[in-house]
């Protein structure tokens, strides 16, 4: 299937960026797949029979197949596997199976008859589909990929001759999964050992998980591969982290001893144990070496996964972006996900980023997907974790092949391994392993497992573990001796506690600005925090302003959208009137003529919920696209404009985004939500990531939040990005005297012109470190005459004001006696208010722009050229338990107190609600009224 994929590639029509669908896409080899012959046809109908029989022990074996090591899934007889349901009795009876069952490689005399006896057949089928791995195919829409599978495992290889066959497990292969093996359960001993009363999450039971990555880690390198973006949860990571990512076992052991896992000098505070990261290079035998990247993750099962993607699409956007054609999407970076067997079914985040697989924008050519299944969830058992036979059944949402293996079989794991990376290069498309295991020790390891599960835990009790049931079959084998096995684990034992004496000495380290962040600085260092000039030549942003809306010839857009071309053209030739969809596309087109690349993401952000932006345009006639900002022959700019219009998806495409942010300093990317209080369902992803990825993990970002905000009768849902929420997650000082914003966690805005949008978003890029910025959008001023700005505004020696004084009452402030603070789009309603009832010198009005950090120098300048003041009032349209009230009224009274203002800060809005606004007009207006009368009351 062919993948849309619009980013920055050049049309056909005068070098003019157009909606290419080839782009970075690596369409699969030509299978060597013939269409049946006619002697084959013949052959099929005439054992139609035998083509039933055939096709549903391919459709139907993995529900037979021995992949439960503790043989606990209730499974009923199979009656589709049995030849006699086909009326196929004779054991002896010979068949043609040409063109039905797979015996050797294709175009090796194809035509000629190959004739089995119905035992043979039975034999062959059961031993392919009926063993200890399961398949799942059958179910793909794709005639391709079904064939790809059946020949692969009937005939033990892939189609084309160039092809190597499956990876043979030789003895060589078998030391190094037991070396894997064995060190994981030394590992997991030597911590209850030394540290009983340590939730440490070990892999006791699921120990084949670490032979399946190392396998998947070489195939991967093997075939190209040179980075993999790796998320996981928190079950054997450690093990993971210390047994293959070359995490030192030192640095484990000061960690879970109370120590830092991070230089204290940095400020950060960490994260908890089972959150540890390492990104190792590492080599197996190929030309390139392979690194790898362990992300970090909350304890929100699965939310690591969006994130990922990002990360792995960001990545080879800019491998794509300077090398396209010798490097397709998906040749050198891969995406492997880990999930748990019940957060895999029951977390909505899953079926979100499953979503984004193939999506234009998304897709990053396929990822692997290891499930470890331990056919529990935390103490409730598979019956009550979900309604599908399979924990992988979400997987076929999008038709994703699906492989279940025991774990108690490695060798069988590492095969399935190599069968999911062969099937993922092939095709860029997603698989799923689904490793079923189990868990010895429970959740952790101070819960009793036996008082909820007590037949599991019977089982699990009185049979030996994985590692131990391997040793015995290389025993037996010949592979390895008695001898052999103790060296692995005491050679193991003995590492372990020479790295636990060194914990005293042990200093941390970190390495945080490496890569494409080398020449970024951290925050809080001492003179990192600076405001640079943002401010553009006004030819640029004339050019591009008019680049913006460059149509091509014969390309016909909307009718109504003549008069948005004209408007825009009109603002910029006078240099005034300039709208927020104008400013926005000067300020990316002038990030991109400097090298930056801007990525926005978001239901309909290409027209814009608001029909305001049309960045890209739709040819009437034809349908097709063009992004004008991305035509060379217009604007010529290095940087590139992606417009992702995305799925119906809050959480993991804001994931998604905030994962591209931390791969490319040098790309500005922006999630829009369609309404602001749409972000709650995202909420997971600004919790434990964009508002606290910095002080856990030394993580920087510029992600942009773009959240439409203002009460304006839209009713409950649609009026308030809980900006209160925004800025409760800040760590923003209630200290006075602090005039350093450098350890501010992320920035919170509420702009009330085009031209502080405009800084906005050039600030993000124009400083040398990121921080996330939360923007509380305009909904009613996008078109709002008064609302808009100059190209004055926006030229050299201009930057975004973090503090608005009132124009009007600066030129007599001795006059003013109430001085009214606010932030937000109320300002136009209180500016035409306050003309009404002839206040002009009587009310300044204030806007605070930034309201985290919050700019108590700026501000405290500004209030004091009021001298005459006698009143100070904070007004906001939102609730008094909502909008900015919470967060500004402490901090303006402690300024105000310092200037030794006697008279306290009133506040004037709604009274505390329930909901952000009333879904009744009537009520609406009512309070709007009050709050505007309010504001003036007593004068």
């Amino acid at each position: 299937m062919l993948r849309r994929i619009q980013v920055v590639v050049r049309g056909a029509s005068r070098g003019r960026c157009y909606h290419d669908e080839s782009f970075g896409y690596r369409k699969p080899r030509e299978y060597v797949f013939p269409d049946y012959t006619q002697t084959q046809l013949d052959n099929r109908a005439a054992n139609a029979s035998l083509l039933r029989y055939v096709d549903s022990m391919r459709t139907h074996g993995h529900r037979a197949a021995r992949i439960d090591p503790l043989d606990l899934i209730q499974r009923e007889e199979v009656a589709a596997l049995f030849p006699g349901r086909y009326g196929l009795k004779e054991e002896e009876a010979r068949y043609n199976v040409n063109g039905i069952l797979w015996t050797k490689r294709v175009g090796e005399q194809g035509d000629e008859a190959k004739w089995w006896t119905l035992g043979e057949i039975r034999r062959h089928l059961r031993e392919v589909y009926v063993g200890r791995i399961g398949y799942e195919y059958m179910h793909s829409p794709s005639k391709t990929e079904r064939l790809w599978f059946s020949h692969l495992l009937e005939s033990q290889s892939l189609p084309s001759p160039e092809d190597t066959p499956l990876t043979a497990v030789d003895e060589q292969k078998k030391k190094r999964i037991h070396e894997l093996l064995a060190r994981s359960e030394v590992f997991d001993n030597f911590l209850q050992l030394k540290f009983p009363n340590l939730k440490r999450y070990g892999l006791e039971g699921g120990e084949s998980m670490l032979p399946a990555l190392d396998s998947l880690f070489s195939a991967a390198s093997q075939g190209g591969i040179q980075h993999i973006i790796l998320a996981m949860p928190h079950r054997g990571r450690l093990n993971l982290l210390t047994d293959l990512l070359k995490f030192s076992p030192t640095a484990l052991f000061h960690k879970i001893k109370g120590g830092s896992e991070v230089p204290e000098y940095l400020g950060a505070e960490g994260d908890v144990l089972s959150h540890l990261v390492a990104s190792p290079t590492l080599d197996y035998g190929s030309q390139h070496p392979l690194k790898v990247s362990l992300l970090p993750n909350p304890s929100h099962l699965e939310a690591a996964n969006p994130v990922a993607l990002g990360k792995t699409r960001a990545k080879q956007f800019a491998l794509l972006k300077t090398s396209p054609a010798e490097c397709k999407l998906g040749d050198k970076v891969l995406c492997v996900q880990l999930h748990g067997d019940a957060s895999f079914t029951g977390q909505g985040v899953v079926m979100e980023s499953l979503g984004l697989s193939n999506l234009p924008h998304f897709t990053s050519g396929g990822s692997v997907h290891l499930v470890v299944d331990n056919n529990i969830g935390y103490t409730t058992p598979a019956s009550g974790t979900r309604s599908s036979m399979y924990c992988s059944d979400i997987g076929k949402m999008i038709n994703a092949p699906v492989l279940h293996v025991n774990g108690d079989h490695p060798e069988d794991v590492v095969r399935a391994m190599d069968i999911a990376f062969r099937y993922r290069n092939y095709f860029r498309k997603d698989i799923i392993v689904d490793l079923l295991v189990y868990r010895r020790c429970r959740h952790n390891e101070l819960d009793l497992p036996g008082i909820t599960s007590p037949l599991m835990y019977e089982k699990i009790a009185a049979r030996q573990s994985v590692p131990q049931l391997y040793e015995a079959k290389l025993i037996k084998e010949n592979v390895m001796s008695e001898y052999d096995i103790g060296a692995v684990r005491t050679t193991y034992k003995a590492h372990l506690e020479s790295k636990l004496a060194k914990v005293s000495s042990y200093e941390p380290t970190a390495s945080m600005l490496e890569g494409q962040w080398a020449g970024m600085v951290w925050p809080a260092s001492t003179g990192a925090w600076w405001d640079p000039e943002t401010g553009v030549e006004g030819d640029v942003l004339r050019r591009v302003g008019r680049g913006s809306v460059a149509i091509p010839d014969g390309f016909e857009i909307h009718p109504k959208l003549q008069r948005h071309v004209k408007n825009r053209l009109l603002s910029i030739e006078v240099g005034k009137g300039i709208d927020w969809a104008t400013a926005e596309a000067m300020a990316f087109g002038s990030l991109m003529l400097e090298g930056y690349d801007v990525r926005i993401s978001g239901q309909d952000v290409g027209r814009g919920t608001f029909s305001h932006r049309h960045a890209m345009l739709v040819n009437q006639k034809t349908e097709g696209v063009i992004v004008p900002l991305n035509d060379d022959e217009v604007l010529g700019a290095p940087g590139r404009l992606e417009l992702a219009n995305s799925s119906l998806s809050e959480m993991a495409v804001l994931g998604f985004e905030y994962g591209a942010s931390w791969e490319r300093p040098n790309l500005l990317p922006i999630w829009e939500a369609q309404f602001g209080d749409f972000f709650n369902g995202a909420q997971v992803i600004i919790d434990t990531y964009i508002s606290s990825s910095e002080t856990k993990w030394l993580k920087q970002s510029g992600i942009v939040m773009m959240l439409p905000h203002g009460l304006d009768g839209a009713g409950p849902e649609h009026s308030s990005s809980r900006i209160e929420r925004m800025l409760q997650l800040t760590n923003d000082r209630y200290d006075v005297d602090s005039s350093e914003p450098a350890g501010i966690n992320m920035h919170v805005v509420f702009p009330t012109t085009p031209a502080q949008y405009f800084h906005l978003l050039r600030r993000q890029m124009k400083r040398n470190f990121r921080k996330p910025l939360v923007l509380a959008g305009p909904k009613g001023l996008l078109r709002l005459s008064a609302a808009s700005a100059s190209l004055a505004d926006m030229e050299p020696g201009t930057r975004f004001q973090p503090v608005l004084d009132d124009p009007m009452a600066a030129k007599h402030k001795e006059k003013v006696k109430r001085v009214i603070m606010l932030s937000g789009k109320i300002y136009y309603e209180l500016i035409k208010a306050r003309h009404d009832r002839s206040l002009d010198q009587d009310v300044a009005l204030i806007r605070i722009e930034e309201l985290a950090p919050f700019p108590f120098t700026v501000l405290e300048s500004v209030l004091r050229g009021y001298t005459n003041a006698r009143e100070w009032v904070w007004v906001q349209e939102e609730p008094r338990n909502q909008g900015a009230w919470g967060h500004v009224g402490c901090r303006i009274e402690s300024l105000l107190e310092r200037m030794g203002v006697e008279v306290r800060l009133r506040y004037v809005g709604r009274r505390e609600s329930a909901v952000p606004a009333p879904g009744i007009g009537g009520i609406y207006q009512r309070q709007q009224g009050e709050v505007l009368g309010g504001a003036f009351e007593g004068m």
